[in-house]
């Protein structure tokens, strides 16, 4: 395996899923962990320093385990991790008097090793201030930038790399290649990492940590939870139970339909709780989102507490679908600590502190892509494999200023037209999400001659590959004019449709 170490970066998980993409398994974990541990623990045979916020020159910046350099494993640095190499390792690092950030050109100097295979020019995404200006011992220069002479080094003698772009993210189009070099022909890394291999690992660490005892399960019916349950399913059997929580804020007949799915394809034990009144009245007078993600998780906890008190029976694990992207936006403690708060996910940050529970999560590590391929080979149900992603807190962060019944049910019946009419386009699939939001904005409209002063409903689309950045989403205009005009007709409430068109960043993917 290739650890990774964790210095705050966004992109910390995404370089590990470049490499899981190679069938290599990967993993993010703190920069604090020692050369012992990374070299007999985790037996890992490379190792990579992520980039981060941090400066070298900051008297509390992160550090690594000096023993690092000198265990013998493989090391790529990253952005900071290639200043912390070279400052670790008696280089020089200065503070940038010309920052370079987005797009730029890396001239190769030597496209042995980590450029084996690569053109003497490639296109790189920058993101620095500080620049390394002189080489610490053994190393040489492998490559530049018209602003930055050092812009990657190596000491192939004692395989440590460094580099000042970011090869992980699509800017720089040959990263791929460039992680592939490290990885296999410097690590020597076998690609024998798949999702029936990630299953038997999964299953034996669920195995250890839950032994003889019941797991209850959140359930919300889409792919995140709904594959945790088949994997749960397979490692534990009939000590699983599920509970699906409707809290009000689901799409339209959402909840029928997740019951007679779970009743009629999954040989697991649901159970389902009508806990909408509560809810509702939890999130009264409430407009902060922050308050409504974390008065949702923890209404949700003390549902499941109450249920499991009822069934009088022994759970003390629930099991929830977090993915890496809830964990780092939510910026929880557990990798780095360093990263920044993005907005809490109901069920990461959103967690009351004392619950009856111990949480497992057995997918935390992976994206969304990894969890279809994860559950299409426990034979989840194309239907629920391609779901589009689904917020656990519903339609309530959806829906901007306070949520009432009323405004639920406006939104419902927008949502469900979005739907309706992107799957009748045959843009479902091409999609990473598409939906309704509805706004606290009312605007003047004219209906049937009439004035009316009516509700505003934004359509959003984008497309994405992990949810980490997002592009907006060029939609023909008929499809949008189709969604406008079907929502203006059938409900009553609205009187105008806006399109978003902001990618991510500098906006999120939902708007709460």
């Amino acid at each position: 395996m290739i650890v990774i170490l964790d210095f705050g970066s966004q992109y910390s998980e995404l370089i590990a899923r470049r490499i899981r993409e190679l069938r290599i398994y990967s993993e993010v974990i703190s920069h604090t962990t020692s050369a012992d541990d990374i070299k007999n623990k985790y037996k890992a045979k490379g190792i990579i320093l992520s980039g981060g916020p941090s400066s070298v020159f900051e008297a509390d910046s992160p550090k690594c385990d000096p023993a690092l350099f000198k265990c013998g494993i493989p090391i790529l640095g990253i952005c900071y991790g290639m200043q912390l190499m070279a400052a670790s390792l008696g280089g020089k690092v200065e503070r940038g008097t010309h920052h370079e950030y987005g797009k730029a050109n890396l001239y190769i100097d030597n496209n042995f090793d980590l450029f084996q295979g690569l053109w003497l020019e490639m296109a790189i995404w920058m993101s620095h201030g500080d620049s390394v200006v002189d080489l610490p011992a053994g190393f040489q220069i492998l490559g530049h930038t018209e602003n930055t002479a050092i812009a990657a080094f190596g000491n192939p003698i004692q395989k440590h790399y460094g580099v000042q772009f970011h090869p992980e993210v699509v800017h720089t189009p040959k990263g791929n290649e460039v992680i592939q070099n490290f990885v296999i022909s410097i690590c020597e890394c076998a690609q024998d990492w798949t999702p029936a291999s990630f299953i038997d690992t999964a299953i034996q660490q669920i195995n250890d940590t839950v032994g003889d005892k019941n797991v209850l399960c959140a359930l919300s019916g889409g792919v995140d939870s709904t594959t945790v349950a088949a994997l749960l399913k397979k490692a534990i059997g009939n000590r699983l139970t599920c509970l699906f929580v409707d809290q009000g804020f689901m799409r339209k007949d959402e909840a029928e339909r997740i019951q007679l799915l779970f009743e009629g394809d999954f040989d697991i034990r649901l159970i389902y709780v009508d806990a909408k009144d509560r809810f509702f009245d939890k999130l009264k007078g409430v407009t902060d989102p922050e308050e409504k993600r974390k008065k949702i998780g923890e209404e949700f906890i003390r549902v499941f507490e109450e249920k499991a008190k009822e069934l009088k029976s022994d759970f003390p694990f629930l099991a929830q679908g977090t993915l890496y992207p809830d964990i780092i936006e939510s910026a929880t403690k557990g990798v780095a600590n360093t990263a920044v708060k993005i907005k809490t996910h109901h069920n990461v940050g959103g967690l009351p502190e004392k619950m009856d529970f111990k949480i497992i999560e057995p997918l935390n590590k992976l994206f969304k892509d990894e969890v279809r391929r994860v559950g299409l080979e426990l034979g989840v149900p194309e239907e629920i494999i391609f779901r589009q992603p689904f917020p656990g807190p519903g339609l309530a962060i959806r829906i901007l200023g306070e949520v009432t019944r009323e405004r639920v049910a406006i939104l419902q019946n927008a949502d469900a037209i979005v739907m309706e009419e992107v799957k009748a386009a045959g843009y479902y699939r091409k999609l990473w999400q598409s939906f309704a939001v509805l706004l606290p904005i009312k605007t003047v409209g004219v209906q049937g001659d009439n004035r009316t002063y009516q509700n505003t409903v934004a359509f959003r689309a984008v497309t994405s590959e992990d949810a980490m950045t997002a592009q907006w989403a060029h939609l023909p205009y008929d499809l949008l004019e189709r969604v406008s005009s079907r929502i203006c007709n059938e409900i009553p409430e609205v009187n105008r449709v806006v399109y978003d068109i902001s990618s991510k960043p500098p906006a999120t993917i939902e708007w709460e």
